[in-house]
C-alpha cells in the first residue's frame, strides 16, 4: 500500500550519499524500512496525496526531524545526531521516540515543501552572468523566480574560489568554493547588476529568526560548511535589504517580460533547481513569456535567459544553459552539481 512511498525514501537515501550526506541518507533508508502510520507524522508521510519526488516528501520529513534535533527539545535525538556518531538501532530509537513526544510539531512542519536556498549553486549562476556580461558588455537587470529568501540575488557580492582562481568580495562573509574542471568563465568580465528582482510563492525574510531556523533544518546535520555558509548569505541578504515578491512564477514572468526592457542593459532571467517543482502550467507558460519577450528583444535591450536545471529527475547533475535574444540562440554552459560543490564547464 505504502511502497511507492517508502521507495522514494530509498531513492532520496542514494541521492543523499552521492551528495555528501551519508547521515541524512541513513535516515531516509531508516523512514523507508521502518515508518508506520501510528503517528499523525508517519501517518501523513505514508499516505501521502501528492507525488513524493516533485513533493520533496523525503526532504521534508528529514528536515522535521533535524529542526526537532536542532531546537534541543528532545535530547535523545540531538544525541544520535552529528557530531555524535551512533548505530542505526540508537539512532531509530530516537526518531522513534521522537515521533511520539513530538508528534504534532513533525507533522505540521510536512506543511511546506523544503526551501533550501542553497547558496553555493551562485558559483553556477555566476559563471552564467559572467558569459553574459563578456558577450553583451551591458549591465544587467536580474530577475530570479522560486527566490525563496533572495540570496543567490546576491551572487555579485560573495567571495569565490572557483577552481583555484578568486573571484569576488570577501566583506560579506559568504565565501563559495567550487571544483571545476574545464574552462573557467571570464572571470575577467565586466559584470554590473543594474537592479535585482524575484518572486517566490512562499517568500522568506532572511532576518527573521523563524527563517533562520527553517532554512538551517533543511541543511543537511553532517555538512557543517554548507550550514555556516548559508547563516553567512542570511546575515548578507538581511543588510542587503533585497525583497522577494510574493507571485505565482508564471503571472510574475508575464508581468515583468511583458514590454520592452529599459535600454542599455540585459534583462536576464534566472533560476536554479526550480523547474522540476513547477507544475507543466506554469513552466509552459514561463517559456512562452520569454519567447515572447525574446522576439521583442534589440541589441540594445537583450533578453536572456540562465538555468540551472537537471534535464531529467534523473539526471546527475544539472545543465547550465543560457538562451539569450535577439538572437535565440542556446547555450550549453556546463553540468553543476545540484548543491554547487562542482562544474564541468563547458
Amino acid at each position: 500500500m505504502h511502497d511507492h512511498i517508502r521507495q522514494d525514501f530509498r531513492r532520496q537515501s542514494l541521492a543523499c550519499n552521492a551528495l555528501g550526506s551519508p547521515f541524512t541518507g541513513r535516515v531516509c533508508a531508516l523512514l523507508a524500512e521502518r515508518l508506520t502510520d501510528d503517528t499523525a507524522f508517519g501517518h501523513r508521510l505514508l499516505n501521502w496525496q501528492g507525488h513524493p519526488q516533485s513533493d520533496a516528501l523525503p526532504l521534508r520529513a528529514a528536515g522535521a526531524l533535524n529542526a526537532m534535533n536542532l531546537s534541543g527539545r528532545h535530547t535523545a535525538l540531538s544525541a544520535a545526531y552529528p557530531p555524535h556518531d551512533v548505530d542505526d538501532e540508537t539512532l531509530w530509537s530516537a526518531i522513534a521516540q521522537a515521533t511520539d513526544t513530538h508528534d504534532a510539531f513533525l507533522a505540521g512542519f510536512l506543511d511546506s515543501p523544503p526551501q533550501t536556498n542553497e547558496v553555493a549553486r551562485s558559483g553556477s549562476l555566476l559563471g552564467g552572468a559572467l558569459h553574459l556580461a563578456a558577450m553583451m558588455q551591458l549591465p544587467i537587470d536580474l530577475y530570479e523566480i522560486g527566490s525563496s529568501a533572495g540570496l543567490n540575488l546576491g551572487l555579485d557580492r560573495y567571495a569565490y574560489n572557483l577552481g583555484g582562481k578568486s573571484w569576488g568580495r570577501a566583506e560579506e562573509g559568504v565565501h563559495i568554493e567550487q571544483q571545476w574542471a574545464g574552462a573557467l568563465p571570464p572571470l575577467d568580465a565586466p559584470l554590473t547588476i543594474r537592479s535585482r528582482h524575484a518572486c517566490d510563492r512562499n517568500p522568506l525574510d532572511p532576518s527573521s529568526e523563524e527563517t533562520r531556523e527553517r532554512l538551517l533544518a533543511y541543511c543537511w546535520p553532517d555538512q557543517t560548511a554548507r550550514k555556516e555558509r548559508l547563516a553567512a548569505a542570511l546575515a548578507s541578504a538581511a543588510r542587503s535589504g533585497f525583497r522577494v515578491e510574493n507571485a505565482d512564477a508564471a503571472d510574475w514572468a508575464e508581468r515583468h517580460f511583458a514590454n520592452p526592457g529599459k535600454p542599455g542593459g540585459v534583462r536576464l532571467l534566472m533560476h536554479s533547481i526550480v523547474w522540476q517543482y513547477l507544475p507543466a502550467e506554469v513552466a509552459g507558460r514561463i517559456a512562452a513569456a520569454m519567447e515572447k519577450a525574446g522576439a521583442a528583444a534589440t541589441p540594445d535591450a537583450p533578453v536572456a535567459w540562465l538555468r540551472v536545471e537537471p534535464e531529467s529527475n534523473q539526471a546527475p547533475t544539472a545543465a547550465v544553459k543560457l538562451t539569450l535574444w535577439p538572437t535565440g540562440e542556446t547555450r550549453t554552459l556546463g553540468q553543476a552539481d545540484f548543491h554547487g560543490r562542482f562544474a564541468q564547464w563547458i
